[in-house]
């Protein structure tokens, strides 16, 4: 580039930056869309927003007019929970079990989808009455976590400091963060010990944790399909979708939320959750799903042109896309990297010797992303301090995926366990 040309550039980008709102928009305006050709009338964010249809969530405000601490050092002024139940809770308050989601799940574990709720209960052939954890029996209890975007205090919502969505101030949180804020609800809810706590995946961190920091209120924790701490492995797949998000510049540095429909980090967040599918099953499932088929049989030299198992990715990108925020995923995703059961405990066995709870932990055969070694390190850790703890190994051809897929060995475990 010659150098007129480079310095008219450069005072274009200077006059964007320091131009405000108006001149950044008008900057994207110009940025071509994905050659993937995302639908036009995608929502900037997926998040639940005050003033949508509530649905079957109930909300508590946990800070009740004090500043939560986080563990990294930031402070929230308010934090609101967001929660779903099932059942009746018992005269002693003594069958209630908590159920903690993963990372793009949310409260509604059970149930049908809805103008509230975008999609089916996530584990809703386990949950419900007469299922393996029964509701006649049970009263069940999910919370979408802290940093999320269903209802409770994520990045999505508003900062009472302002009345705009947090974005990009919104502070960093772990695991932890997200247990101690799921105890204030058990607290308002009367439930000083829960019959059990469940989870997999990221809510298996929670489970764990809960084991940790609260064990006289966890005397039975399943957590399945997860680990003692994230691998180096875990950490690198998170950092690539991360990044997916950020080189997004329809993040906008994470404050996208003015911006209008079919302007926001839909290629990002997209490709975050391709990047994420591709390790959440396995090579089996794909190659007997998709193969080598095309979508169009007479295209396959163009660019663009997409195989089935594209379309496969495509698809799961928009329909997260209309249900997920941007940076709720980043934030979520960077407290799965932090975790890890030993930190500031001295090691993993004097963490576990902290869990007094029966433990019950299970694998899925295929899954690539929390293998099978890890749940049975789980089982080793605890027994080596001389707790309880049961592991299985669930034969299943869908990878990680196969905690919420293979719901009838799935659901057999924890009705076991429940009943034991």
């Amino acid at each position: 580039m010659a150098p007129a040309k480079r310095k008219q550039r450069e005072a274009h980008n200077l006059d964007v930056i320091q131009g405000g709102n108006s001149a950044t928009e008008a900057a994207l305006a110009e940025i071509p869309l994905h050659p993937k050709s995302f639908s036009r009338d995608l929502p900037v964010s997926g998040a639940w927003f005050p003033g949508d249809p509530v649905g079957h969530r109930k909300f508590i405000n946990v800070t009740d007019g004090r500043p939560f601490a986080l563990e990294a050092g930031g402070v929230l002024s308010e934090v609101i929970q967001a929660y779903e139940t099932w059942g009746k809770l018992n005269s002693d308050s003594t069958n209630a079990v908590l159920i903690c989601h993963a990372l793009t799940g949310d409260s509604h574990v059970s149930g049908d989808s809805s103008a509230s709720h975008p999609t089916k209960g996530w584990w809703d052939d386990i949950v419900g009455s007469g299922k393996a954890i029964d509701t006649d029996e049970f009263f069940v209890v999910c919370i979408n976590v802290l940093g999320g975007c269903q209802g409770s205090t994520g990045p999505s919502s508003l900062n009472p400091a302002n009345n705009r969505p947090y974005g990009s101030v919104f502070p960093n949180i772990t695991i932890r963060d997200i247990v101690r804020a799921q105890a204030k609800v058990a607290d308002y809810l009367g439930i000083n010990k829960w019959h059990a706590i469940i989870g997999g995946s990221m809510g298996g961190m929670q489970v764990l944790e809960w084991g940790t920091m609260f064990p006289e209120r966890a005397p039975r924790i399943a957590p399945v399909a997860t680990s003692l701490a994230a691998s180096a492995q875990q950490i690198a797949w998170s950092a690539v979708g991360r990044a997916a998000i950020a080189l997004d510049p329809r993040w906008r540095d994470g404050n996208y939320y003015e911006a209008d429909p079919g302007d926001g980090p839909h290629a990002g967040l997209a490709t975050a959750r391709a990047i994420a599918q591709i390790h959440y099953r396995s090579d089996a499932s794909f190659q007997s799903r998709f193969g080598r088929d095309l979508v169009d049989k007479d295209s396959l030299f163009g660019l663009w042109d997409r195989f089935e198992v594209e379309s496969y990715l495509d698809y799961h990108g928009e329909k997260l896309i209309r249900r997920f925020d941007a940076n709720s995923y980043l934030v979520l995703n960077r407290a799965m990297d932090t975790h890890d059961l030993s930190r500031g405990r001295g090691s993993l066995e004097n963490a576990a010797r902290r869990i007094k709870a029966k433990v019950a932990t299970a694998s899925i055969s295929t899954d690539i992303l929390y293998p099978p070694h890890q749940q049975n390190e789980i089982q080793k850790v605890i027994q080596s301090v001389g707790g309880s703890c049961s592991y299985e190994e669930i034969e299943d051809p869908n990878g990680h995926d196969g905690f919420l897929l293979a719901t009838t060995e799935i659901g057999a475990i924890f009705k076991q366990f429940l009943e034991d």
